[in-house]
């Protein structure tokens, strides 16, 4: 398949299996000490698919569960901000630089660079990644359940991930769409980056543009509900109404649908706000969700939050 430019999403988030299980970790600093109960961060450095990722482990002294974060489109390095706010809340965090990105070897696929990033086979490479980052974590704590946390493009990576990995045992995605990578660019090229898009569009409107476009550019294209219609494990997407590089009202009505299923899935929205769901509120109703699933996976039970 020729590459090409592709004008895509960008990601707040700062964005398989491993064919090293064991990786290199080395002490990086220490906050503070860990008898105090605060975190200590430590280097990480683990092979995927031939690649050396390096990143770092946020560990606190409670860990109720453990995280990945999974990075969006852009060249973006480990997450240091998000990963010491989860870690504050009693979570076991990993964030490596992206492939090709920072300390991370590999190439990074980017529109950028004129390489389509949304390629079947660059998600399927980067959910390699993101599940050899959770055999990392998982050496830590086997107790612990582990889960994705991403943004945007995450959104066709983590189900990937999550279907190839059984030690992924729930996903938070941000923003992140259940409709197709080609569906997004028609949705994306239709809203152009207008601010007062949905001042002058309806749900509807969209809707039929997305049904009905042609598409500008011919690949294959990647469908999250491939993985979602096989996955039992707990997500939580959450959205902002005013999102003009994800359609939102599309991407709930389709959750809906898995739910009925019997799909262990929920959504929140947030009326007022856009693609960029990092804000207090949304990552708070993140954390408590993350925290009472793990206590549900202790307990043997199955808890869903957010109906």
């Amino acid at each position: 398949m020729r590459n090409f430019a592709c004008v895509f999403l960008l990601v707040f988030f700062v964005s398989g299996c491993t064919t090293n299980n064991e990786g290199h970790r080395q002490s990086l600093h220490e906050t503070n000490q860990n008898t105090r109960g605060l975190t200590v961060v430590e280097d990480v450095v683990f092979e995927s698919e031939g690649v050396q990722l390096a990143g770092s482990l946020y560990i606190p002294k409670h860990a109720k569960a453990a995280v990945v974060l999974v990075h969006g489109s852009d060249p973006v390095p480990r997450m240091t901000k998000l990963a010491e706010s989860l870690s504050k809340n009693d979570l076991l965090v990993l964030t490596y630089d992206k492939r090709g990105v920072g300390k991370s070897g590999g190439i990074y696929i980017g529109p950028s660079l004129g390489t389509n990033n949304i390629s079947v086979d660059n998600l399927t490479l980067l959910a390699k990644d993101a599940s050899a980052a959770v055999n990392i974590i998982s050496q830590y704590n086997k107790e612990l359940p582990i889960g994705l946390v991403g943004a945007s493009q995450a959104g066709w990576i983590i189900p990937i991930a999550a279907l190839n990995n059984p030690a992924i045992e729930f996903m938070v995605l941000f923003s992140s769409p259940t409709i197709t990578t080609l569906e997004q660019l028609r949705f994306q090229f239709y809203t152009n980056g207008r601010e007062d898009f949905w001042d002058n569009h309806t749900d509807e409107d969209a809707r039929a543009h997305i049904i009905s476009a042609p598409d500008r550019y011919q690949f294959e294209a990647t469908d999250p509900k491939d993985s979602l219609n096989t996955l039992s494990i707990p997500g939580l997407w959450l959205f902002g109404e005013q999102d003009i590089q994800v359609p939102v009202k599309m991407c709930m009505e389709q959750l809906n649908g898995l739910k009925a299923q019997g799909k262990p899935f929920e959504y929140v929205l947030f009326p007022s706000l856009g693609h960029d769901t990092n804000k207090p509120e949304p990552l708070d109703i993140a954390i408590q969700w993350i925290k009472r699933n793990a206590t549900s996976y202790s307990s043997g039970i199955v808890f869903f939050a957010h109906k």
